[in-house]
């Protein structure tokens, strides 16, 4: 049974745009690219002395469930050179699981839908962009909503 998933891709090392491309290919292996949004560059968060991302959102269509996508995910990130050397540091690719249709999952190692998707202006933005009305399974709020309930701050430009 096929899913409808969203990803935030994210990368500050290297050819951010070359990354995200690259990652946006590797992910047919997983299955359907369906939307791409376009790509935001956005200040870091958290950890900020680093350079500033790359940022983007995909609708993809997979029929893995939660744990071997994240499984496949992982296998893309460590293909194209990521290393877990410093949390929230900088990274070639960056890939997390948004939401995963309607389910919601709560496993060690896996939140469905991300924890802190409600609260990044880098990931709303982009998921606003390609599914505005999509709602949020937990806070039973659309995506457009979520982004503008969040306070001023986190830049974040479009890129063309």
């Amino acid at each position: 049974m096929r899913k409808l998933v969203y990803l935030s891709l994210g990368s500050n090392v290297g050819d951010r745009a070359a990354n995200l491309k690259d990652a946006i290919a590797r992910l047919t292996t997983v299955g359907d690219v369906v939307s791409v949004s376009s790509f935001y560059e956005t200040e870091p968060v958290e950890f900020t002395a680093q350079p500033w991302f790359l940022n983007c959102a995909v609708a993809l269509e997979t029929e893995k469930m939660p744990r071997q996508l994240l499984t496949a995910i992982l296998e893309i990130e460590q293909h194209m050179g990521r290393r877990r050397t410093q949390q929230k540091g900088p990274r070639v690719i960056d890939i997390d699981i948004l939401l995963f249709g309607s389910s919601i999952v709560d496993t060690q190692g896996l939140t469905i839908p991300h924890a802190a998707l409600h609260q990044r202006r880098f990931v709303l933005e982009p998921l606003a962009e390609i599914a505005p009305k999509l709602r949020h399974p937990v806070f039973k709020r659309t995506i457009r909503e979520l982004r503008d309930a969040l306070p001023a701050g986190q830049a974040i430009r479009r890129l063309k």
